[in-house]
């Protein structure tokens, strides 16, 4: 639905919503009023007949013949006279027969006399419409002799009411739709009138010849991105912003880990994986929407046989959207670059989860040598001398300059997916200044957080010569400008797995019957690498503290942890891996009954339609991570529950945090506070989960992965063309680049 629709609607209601309140308030009036105008005249036509009624009310021939004189107004009904105890003396003809009731006129007369009028007044209602009753009494010397009765009839007033309702619906309805018309007019003119100014200001610099190709391509950018501004963020509207915004230009991605990765199985048969990554998770709905190629490296055991002679193939399989490139490392460059500096020395360096970082000279030689290797299959990958590239995390800090350098037209966009630390913790990297300039190659360094951006423009400040430009958030170089800014990365929206997996209940009766749990468990689930990072030992404690400080929970729920193998081949992963299963071992031992286990550890590779299976099937999920960049696992189970059940606990400590304001937030190392949000999240009841829920879905719906890498690209195309115009007045001669100023 369009904004002017959205607006036209809500407007309807509301104006539609304050003609039945005025309506309600005209009625009511309008009712007092119509009973005021029918009291007064049983009044006038009463008490100027009360002498003559008392002469003639022993004789009921001529007290009829006096009451049908008194019922000549069209309004009234008819008339009678009654004893004190509305015994009928005399009626008109024409009296409904209704009214004649001895007990009705009693009752008439006992509803005492009206504060106003000073006589009986009542409202019968009777098949053919309500009747009025006025009782007006009658003395004579001090005797009281009876009353006297006029019916009125009161259909008039509904006949009156039905036309107030029509005119009153029929004129706020006009007013809706002038309301609407003048307000949607006078908003056009005001956006053609900013559009205009844009324009014509384009225009005045377009007079210059210089200037005209370069103000050609801004004019049509501005109009193109005004057209899109207020559109949810789709894989279609990314595909037009990359057509629109970047001249179509394919998409260049580097990054480590490649999407699909073929294995051999112990049949000697090729079986297609999908890593446990987060990068992967957010960026293979990118390429696949907006093509492109993927450079990473091929590390399983069958991609060679699955790729052509250059280590090309079309993914997905069957579907062929994009190019996977992929890059052989020898045995010795994947220790040194991969195992050695990037996940030795660069990630703790990163991560406060107190691991030392270790940094070693020939494996930096190995990362320095490797992306130099991924930076040439870069080049043969690209079409021309101007490419977009996406650079992906900490594992290619030096392949921005060297990109600059091999291709000096390209718009460079580095994305670090994890955190970035404070100045003084970086300083411990022997190679900080290097690593710094080759990330400074990129035309925007994006992070997920302004804290991480703030950190990495401190250590520029510190460690490098350079302009940090505060009010743009900009490095300045050598005439270069690197914008750094947060882009906090999200999910797909809605994540393609969910196509093939069952719903909640039945994803529920599928995990209770492959974990063989009692009927009636409570699931909690925590899907993660095996990283220290990720406070898995953190989150089995917190477990294990919530049965002691609980014990209504025992035999009724179970946690069960999905945890990737990750970097075996790394002495501190091994360690954490032990560690873990020591850990869910002794818990199962202190608390498990009969076939009942509190903890489940499934120490193995995952799927994505089976991880969103368990996702549903739970009824918390608990994300510990010490210190993470973003976190999707966290974004995945909110995409998960379209059921609106569930609850998440997610640590402060996540970029997700920032975002998931209605998670139950905790401090994953406060093992007292973890367990009572645990405890909270198993007895929260379905509304609140509900309302959680659906304001996370919201947000997860509007900031989608499409729209992360969207406004990148937007912000690439800006800059890219401000380039374009700086190299444009480079190349003009010194007297024209004066005259163009």
């Amino acid at each position: 639905m369009s904004r002017a629709l959205r607006f036209i609607v809500l407007l309807v209601l509301g104006l539609a919503g304050l003609t039945w309140g005025t309506y309600v308030v005209v009625r009511d009036s309008t009712g007092a009023w119509y009973e005021k105008d029918v009291n007064l005249r049983a009044r006038l036509a009463l008490n100027g007949a009360r002498a003559i009624l008392a002469e003639r009310w022993d004789v009921p021939a001529r007290l009829e013949q006096l009451l049908i004189e008194l019922a000549q107004d069209e309004r009234i009904m008819g008339a009678c006279a009654c004893s004190p105890d509305g015994t009928l003396i005399a009626a008109t003809p024409d009296f409904p027969p209704e009214l004649t009731r001895r007990e009705l006129l009693a009752r008439a007369a006992a509803e005492g006399p009206h504060p106003q009028w000073g006589h009986w007044t009542s409202r019968v209602a009777l098949p053919d419409g309500d009747v009025h009753l006025a009782a007006l009494p009658v003395a004579e010397d001090g005797r009281e002799l009876g009353f006297v009765v006029l019916a009125h009839d009161l259909s008039f007033v509904a006949r009156r009411d039905a036309k107030m309702r029509v005119f009153l619906l029929g004129v706020f309805g006009v007013l809706a739709l002038a309301a609407s018309g003048v307000t949607l007019v006078a908003s056009r003119m005001s956006w053609r009138d900013w559009s205009e100014e844009l324009r014509r200001i384009l225009r005045v610099g377009g007079e210059r010849k210089e200037f005209q190709p370069i103000l050609h391509d801004v004019r049509e950018l501005v109009d193109r991105l005004l057209d899109m501004e207020g559109r949810a963020w789709t894989p279609q509207r990314l595909k037009e912003a990359l057509r629109q915004a970047l001249d179509g230009d394919k998409v260049v991605l580097l990054a480590n880990r490649e999407p699909y990765i073929h294995q051999k199985n112990a049949a000697g048969e090729i079986e297609v994986m999908h890593p446990a990554s987060g990068l992967v998770t957010a960026l293979e709905p990118v390429l696949r929407a907006c093509s492109g190629t993927w450079i990473a490296h091929g590390g399983g055991s069958a991609d060679r046989e699955t790729a052509d002679k250059h280590g090309r193939l079309r993914v997905p399989p069957g579907e062929d959207s994009y190019v996977l490139r992929r890059v052989w490392l020898t045995p010795a460059e994947e220790r040194g670059y991969y195992y050695g500096f990037a996940n030795e020395g660069l990630w703790p360096l990163c991560h406060i989860a107190h691991t030392r970082p270790l940094f070693r000279g020939d494996d930096w030689e190995h990362y320095r040598a490797v992306n130099e290797k991924f930076v040439d299959a870069l080049v043969q990958e690209v079409d021309g001398d101007d490419p977009i590239v996406l650079v992906q995390d900490y594992h290619f800090a030096l392949a921005p300059a060297l990109i600059r350098r091999r291709l000096p037209r390209a718009t460079v966009i580095m994305f670090w997916h994890i955190p970035w630390p404070n100045a003084e913790q970086f300083g411990i990297c022997p190679w900080r200044d290097e690593i710094l300039q080759g990330m400074l190659g990129a035309s925007i360094l994006g992070f997920h957080t302004r804290s991480h951006c703030n950190n990495f423009l401190d250590c520029v400040d510190r460690h490098l010569e350079a302009r940090i430009d505060r009010e743009r958030n900009a490095v300045v170089q050598r005439g270069r400008d690197t914008l750094v800014q947060p882009y906090p990365i999200s999910v797909e929206w809605p994540p393609r797995w969910l196509e093939g997996v069952p719903d909640a209940r039945r994803a529920r009766e599928s995990v209770a019957r492959e974990l063989e749990l009692p009927p009636g468990t409570l699931l909690g689930v925590g899907v993660d690498r095996l990283d220290y990072t990720k406070g898995i030992e953190e989150r089995l404690l917190a477990v294990e503290r919530l049965f002691e400080r609980h014990p209504e929970f025992l035999g009724r729920f179970t946690f069960v942890q999905l945890a990737a193998p990750s970097r075996t081949s790394i002495e501190r992963y091994q360690q954490l891996d032990q560690a873990v299963e020591r850990l869910a071992r002794r818990i199962d031992q202190r608390f498990a009954t009969g076939p009942w286990h509190p903890v489940i550890l499934r120490h193995a590779h995952h799927e994505p339609p089976t991880v969103f299976r368990y996702l549903r099937a739970a009824d918390v999920c608990y994300v510990s991570s010490l210190h993470d960049g973003m976190n999707l696992v966290a974004k995945e189970f909110v995409a998960a529950r379209d059921d609106e059940r569930g609850a998440l606990v997610l640590s402060q400590f996540t970029g997700a945090a920032r975002e998931l304001t209605e998670a139950l937030i905790v401090n994953p190392y406060d093992l007292d506070e973890a367990s009572e949000a645990l405890a909270t999240a198993l007895t929260m009841d379905a509304e609140e989960q509900g309302a959680r829920l659906r304001a996370m879905r919201s947000y997860l719906a509007e900031f989608n992965v499409y729209g992360w890498a969207g406004r990148m690209l937007i912000d690439a195309a800006r800059l890219r063309r401000r380039e374009r115009l700086t190299d444009h007045l480079r190349a003009l001669p010194p007297r024209r680049v004066a005259a163009a100023r």
